[in-house]
């Protein structure tokens, strides 16, 4: 007997995240501004729901009023219509529905004639809750906008698990999701983010967005800390080509597997930090390890990823630090067949990046902050000896120096523009512009 209508799921997941001091994304996403707007929206939907549950309350008070006195006790099996219509009541949706998308225009400064215009990405996805504790989350990524033989595009499936809540800060999370590493990774969606691209360390050196099948537990500690770990399916090196430059690009991003036919004879395992113990500062860091040859090449080796990272909001500021580092093992045996091809297994590979953003302005929900960044990374760091004359030497480190401003038109939408410079291969040096959402 009870008329009462509940908030949505998603109204829930916020006011916990709010109570207990946020989920990974939310803490590493939002500004001061967009915190005070929820908040402020938030007070202003559970007000209302109180006016509903008073008027509700107060109708049915009126009702029982003017209802006949039953002369004898038999008056229970009249309360069957009214638990009838209160299971009958419309309840609000358990299924969120969610998406990002970008879109991107890129002009080299030194050829023009190669300026191109990308859907870079359209994700669609859902949360659907199960119950107050269990809940599915999925989404399926379409990049640049057509997906066939003749086409450059791909549809694939990005995350893809259930999660069930044991306790209140501990849950277990099993299926395809993503591996909690650095600060992006996770929290890749185009407002999450400064600049029209992701960073290169975050997508040449951590493969952005890197997910895996498995199972992971998450810890949210009442101290602030978020501890998080698993086992997962690993990178495939028997996919690695050494006729193509993909290596170069990103030695784990030419060896991911998506969990598409996945090889699963070696499985890693993983685990990440988070500290959000002072409003404002995340302090975090990463390790991954895991089998990468499956018994289907001539010797084992190891993938193994680790990173620290940074991230601090003093005020208008919005200060962030990543560095990551990989290794592969006994590439020396993997890499004997391959001597001269353009493309060696790398021993070792690293990147950091520092930038720096600042809330210059912002009236109503429009925020304009300009960004600097600067970074460094070597896909191919180090390569083990194969003996005098066969040994590549390692690539040389390049330097990016990113400068743009991404302007806010309104929570969940943004506008970007940045210029890029290469010291290494300034025919790299470009202007990017973006459009992108996220809810």
């Amino acid at each position: 007997m009870n008329n009462r209508r509940f908030l949505p799921a998603s109204k829930i997941a916020l006011a916990a995240a709010l109570a207990l001091g946020g989920t990974q994304a939310f803490a590493q996403t939002a500004t001061e501004a967009e915190l005070a707007r929820k908040l402020d929206q938030l007070a202003a939907e559970l007000a209302a729901v109180k006016a509903q549950l008073a008027q509700i309350q107060a109708q049915r008070n009126a009702a029982a009023a003017d209802a006949p006195k039953p002369a004898t006790t038999a008056a229970a099996p009249a309360a069957a219509p009214v638990a009838a219509a209160a299971a009958a009541a419309p309840v609000e949706p358990a299924t969120v529905l969610t998406s990002y998308g970008e879109l991107n225009y890129n002009r080299p400064n030194k050829a023009s004639q190669n300026a191109q215009a990308d859907v870079r990405r359209f994700v669609l996805g859902y949360q659907h809750r199960f119950d107050k504790k269990t809940k599915v989350v999925t989404e399926l990524e379409v990049e640049h906008a057509v997906a066939s033989a003749e086409d450059p595009g791909e549809v694939e499936v990005e995350q893809a698990y259930v999660e069930h809540e044991f306790q209140p800060g501990l849950a277990v999370r099993a299926g395809l999701f993503l591996i909690p590493s650095g600060l992006l990774n996770e929290n890749h969606e185009p407002t999450a983010f400064y600049g029209v691209e992701r960073n290169f360390v975050e997508t040449a050196i951590i493969p952005s967005t890197w997910r895996e099948g498995g199972v992971q537990l998450v810890a949210n500690l009442d101290n602030g800390l978020t501890v998080q770990g698993g086992l997962s399916t690993s990178f495939d090196l028997t996919k690695w080509d050494a006729t193509s430059t993909e290596g170069t690009e990103s030695p784990l991003g030419a060896i991911h597997q998506e969990m598409a036919l996945a090889k699963a004879r070696d499985l890693a395992v993983f685990g990440a930090v988070n500290w959000r113990g002072i409003p404002g500062l995340l302090l975090g860091g990463s390790l991954f390890t895991g089998g990468a040859t499956h018994g289907q090449a001539a010797a084992s080796a190891r993938v193994t990823l680790w990173d620290a990272h940074v991230r601090w909001n003093p005020g208008r500021w919005d200060l962030a630090a990543v560095y990551a580092r990989g290794s592969i093992s006994n590439t020396a045996a993997l890499n004997t067949p391959l001597v001269g091809s353009a493309t060696l297994i790398p021993k070792s590979f690293d990147g950091w990046y520092a930038q720096a953003a600042y809330r210059l302005w912002s009236s109503g929900d429009y925020v304009l902050s300009p960004f600097a960044r600067l970074e460094r990374f070597n896909t191919a760091r180090s390569f083990a000896e194969l003996g005098p004359g066969l040994t590549p030497s390692a690539l040389p480190t390049e330097q990016v120096v990113t400068l743009g401003a991404n302007f806010q038109l309104t929570p969940g939408i943004v506008v970007k523009a940045d210029v890029q410079r290469f010291r290494e291969n300034s025919d790299n040096n470009r202007l990017n512009l973006g459009l992108g959402w996220s809810f």
